[in-house]
């Protein structure tokens, strides 16, 4: 079987829109002011005034306070058990050093009513 080769629709002709070299005293220079329709997306966007970029700006201040205020706080949080940890472990510390004095000198009168008894035989 035989299939026929598709062919490309062929493309219009262009025609050159010319040169965009422009003068710079041609009045087509600079921005141009356009009025939008209150309906037209482009009129919708948002524009800030100082005022609103200033509130946004004191907003944004007063969250970072917030937030500053609120990791402060938990480093002290943080700080203050590490603290009492310490006194904890500490005087833990004391009590095992206590303890084993105690048990060394247990062991030594131990061991020396230990002997002492053998000899008495």
């Amino acid at each position: 079987m035989h299939h026929p080769v598709p062919v490309r629709p062929r493309l219009p002709n262009r025609h050159s829109s010319g040169t965009i070299i422009v003068n710079r005293d041609s009045s087509q220079v600079g921005p141009i002011d356009r009025q939008f329709e209150p309906d037209d997306v482009r009129a919708m966007s948002p524009r800030r005034t100082s005022e609103d970029i200033e509130n946004m700006g004191k907003e944004a201040r007063e969250e970072m306070q917030r937030h500053a205020m609120a990791l402060q706080n938990s480093l002290i949080m943080i700080f203050n058990r590490i603290e009492a940890v310490k006194e904890e472990h500490d005087k833990l510390d004391n009590n095992n050093k206590f303890l084993q004095k105690y048990i060394g000198d247990l062991m030594s009168t131990s061991k020396i009513t230990a002997g002492g008894s053998r000899g008495r035989k």
